[in-house]
């Protein structure tokens, strides 16, 4: 084990250990707590609904019913494994590197990339912004995930600035002439305007956004191996460009990261060599040619797009400047009114919550404020849809057939 970051970790010896630690709001402490402040974030991420979900979100291939093709909180794993062999061969912060890759993409829609598509363009439509995982990862984290604290109080994760910085700036190719933690710490939420504009502010955030990308080319292959989107033409391509007779997820990965292990250093960044990224390129070329570019995906997409698009007008239609929550309680469909009244009367200020609906164990930011504005409201319909499961948007929108 070489441990040549070690001295630029993210530990206590490090010049911006203090930023890097810093929390938006105190949180509360615990006098026998034995975890770092990055253990603690991993711990709450785990403990999230945002979290849990992750397991019946897709990954690429929508097929709720099959065990055996990846969903979101496997890739979560996979990145959380392949980034921390590689943060510790290099010596840096293991707790960091696992609570980013732990977070990374909570704020994924349903129906993976697909979904995050579709999104987008109601965002354009109705917001005039853009819709990006990354940047609804951080929003969740910030704004919308709820922990009770040690008094049953309900409030916001209140995450460390270092691991939401990774959750921000995960995405975006890795390739090229490697990744460097960038010097200063900007303000998230009112910098970062595009994705992948910044590079993370620590070796552990760069560790996790390679890894993102070693995690997930193998096992795609696998899962359209298994469903049989790929010919054995395509897949002795495959054996080619790896230069080896097994193609599986464990080969690949094994691959990549010791590539990257190998060829990592402070001066050079965290890096691949120019086979590692002749290989890497390869492999997500063939990805995108033969499995996210396959027409037999078609049929998914159009079903997302009907599913998502019918429930964002469903809810819209519902706005009324001063009495959008008692519209939706008199709706024609209690089944999907109901549900989205309790979420929303946990962001808005409590004179317009429902009596019944009042909660006095809630101390989390009111970010729907008093739901008067139209954006607001439109804001909220997607961070709800957004936070959906697909099993839990299929089923809103069969109930959209129960009159």
């Amino acid at each position: 084990m070489q441990k040549l970051f070690k001295e630029v970790a993210a530990q206590p010896n490090n010049d911006r250990w203090q930023g890097l630690t810093a929390r938006p709001d105190t949180l509360y402490g615990r006098r026998d707590d034995v975890r770092s402040p990055f253990a603690r974030d991993c711990n709450r991420i785990l403990h999230s609904n945002a979290y849990r979900r992750l397991k019946h979100k897709t990954q690429v291939f929508f097929n709720i019913d099959n065990d055996h093709v990846c969903t979101r909180i496997e890739h979560v794993a996979h990145v959380e494994s392949v980034s921390g062999t590689i943060a510790e061969y290099m010596g840096l912060n293991g707790e960091l590197t696992r609570a980013i890759a732990t977070g990374h993409d909570l704020g994924h829609a349903p129906f993976g990339h697909e979904g995050e598509r579709i999104i987008d363009e109601i965002c354009k439509k109705y917001l005039f912004s853009n819709f990006w995982h990354e940047r609804n990862g951080l929003r969740f984290v910030d704004d919308i995930e709820l922990l009770e604290d040690d008094n049953g109080v309900l409030r916001n994760l209140n995450l460390t600035y270092a691991v939401r910085d990774g959750i921000i700036s995960h995405c975006g190719e890795a390739e090229g002439s490697g990744l460097f933690a960038r010097g200063e710490l900007i303000d998230l939420a009112a910098d970062y305007t595009s994705p992948n504009a910044f590079s993370p502010c620590t070796w552990e955030g760069c560790v996790v956004k390679i890894a993102d990308k070693i995690a997930y080319v193998g096992r795609d292959i696998e899962d359209a191996h298994s469903l049989g989107f790929l010919t054995g033409e395509e897949i002795n391509s495959l054996r080619h460009i790896m230069g080896g007779n097994s193609i599986n997820t464990t080969v690949i990965m094994h691959e990549l990261i010791r590539d990257v292990c190998e060829n990592s250093c402070i001066e050079g960044g965290i890096a691949f060599s120019d086979m590692g990224e002749e290989r890497l390129y390869k492999v997500k070329k063939f990805n995108y040619e033969h499995i996210y570019g396959n027409e037999r995906l078609n049929p998914f997409r159009k079903y997302c797009k009907l599913i998502i698009d019918e429930l964002f007008e469903y809810f819209a239609a519902f706005y009324d400047k001063n009495n959008t929550l008692d519209a939706l309680l008199q709706g024609n469909n209690r089944a999907l009114c109901v549900p989205f009244v309790q979420y929303l009367s946990r962001y808005c200020n409590s004179e317009i919550v429902p009596k019944s609906l009042i909660c006095g164990n809630l101390a989390n930011k009111k970010i729907y404020k008093s739901l008067n504005r139209r954006d607001i409201y439109m804001q909220a319909i997607i961070d709800y849809i957004s936070g959906m499961t697909d099993r839990y948007a299929v089923s809103a929108f069969n109930g959209l057939l129960n009159y």
